[in-house]
């Protein structure tokens, strides 16, 4: 699983300030949390952390930073995305994967910036740009190896003038394999 997203969704009930629990969906699906959550549809885990990468990480709670620690976890940061370049951050996303065959993406449309896509209900500044994302789901599509995806956080009613709508499009054309030339 490729988590795209501006925030980690790895609190358990125990660590999340909100008890929000759409901020515990990683952490359920990789074991951590309450039963009821971790063990809905089958046995726990569902994914291992050697399955997991996420990419343009920027707000997390104090504790679930360390549950993502103690995960094993691999995680690159918007500080990452900085320090690199979106171009190394996709090679690297796509070495911790090589060993899986078949690939899932979740794209929380939040990763980008909120003048980028302003119809989130999580907005967080200092997000990937347009272009960062385009790069990284292109990257993606050339391995031919995603077989999956989600893609959450378009509201339109928070939205302007559908503009959220039309990136998470746009998005979508390039992880489904649509390219310039």
């Amino acid at each position: 699983v490729i988590w795209i997203d501006a925030h980690a969704d790895f609190n358990t009930p125990e660590t999340s300030p909100s008890g929000n629990i759409h901020g515990m969906s990683l952490a359920a699906s990789c074991g951590w949390g309450h039963p009821l959550l971790t063990k809905l549809y089958g046995p726990s885990p569902k994914l291992l952390p050697q399955q997991v990468v996420l990419v343009g990480v920027r707000d997390l709670d104090p504790g679930e930073k360390l549950n993502l620690k103690h995960s094993g976890i691999k995680v690159f940061t918007m500080a990452d995305i900085d320090r690199w370049g979106m171009a190394e951050i996709a090679q690297r996303v796509r070495q911790v994967m090589e060993p899986q065959t078949d690939w899932h993406v979740s794209l929380d449309i939040d990763v980008l910036d909120p003048d980028t896509a302003p119809g989130v209900g999580t907005p967080v500044p200092g997000g990937l740009t347009y272009r960062e994302l385009h790069l990284l789901l292109e990257s993606l599509a050339e391995t031919q190896r995603v077989t999956s995806a989600d893609v959450v956080e378009v509201n339109p009613i928070l939205d302007t003038k559908n503009q959220t709508a039309r990136v998470a499009v746009a998005m979508v054309s390039s992880l489904l394999g649509a390219t310039i030339l």
